[in-house]
């Protein structure tokens, strides 16, 4: 769902999946590499995600967004959060996004859940994504381009062991 509210910006509410997996030397996340059509220098690291569609909760849109970017099926109930709150202010194809979000953790184990191909894409995902790749943290932290959510480079052990408390990130400006 999305909205101008007359400041010509695209206010939506979204939500966005941190996927863990076991790893040689430690917890791994799915991370997609894209770029932005309308600047197709710029590419980036992030985590699937997107805006709600219509009458969907934060936790569907999380599910359906890391199903269909990445062919990794959760349910709801096994996302742990949400980890995170943010405001999200960014520019994607040429149009200005004020997102609010909220970000999950999901885990699973192997490849076996993962029921989509890069085939199966939408137009714009087979159009702005480039690559899918498991990160390690120190992978994440001293990638050589931007990285979104931008406190992915922080360290994950908060949110590895979650107490419970939602720690909200405030605007950021990506």
């Amino acid at each position: 769902m999305a909205a101008d509210a007359g400041d010509g910006r695209i206010h939506r509410l979204g939500a966005r999946v941190l996927l863990l997996r076991p790893g040689a030397a430690g917890p791994e996340m799915l991370m997609v590499r894209g770029h932005d059509p309308h600047d197709v220098g710029r590419t980036f690291w992030f985590t699937p995600g997107g805006g709600l569609e219509p009458g969907e909760t934060m936790r569907a849109a999380a599910v359906r967004e890391l199903a269909e970017e990445t062919g990794y099926v959760l349910e709801e109930d096994e996302l742990v959060g949400p980890v995170w709150r943010r405001v999200a202010l960014f520019d994607f194809a040429s149009r200005p996004y004020t997102q609010s979000e909220e970000i999950y953790v999901g885990r699973v184990a192997d490849a076996e859940r993962r029921s989509r191909t890069a085939a199966e894409w939408t137009a714009i995902e087979q159009e702005t994504i480039d690559e899918l790749a498991w990160m390690s943290e120190a992978d994440v932290r001293d990638a050589p381009i931007e990285v979104f959510p931008i406190a992915l480079r922080e360290p994950w052990a908060w949110f590895m062991e979650w107490d419970g408390e939602t720690r909200d990130l405030g605007e950021v400006d990506e």
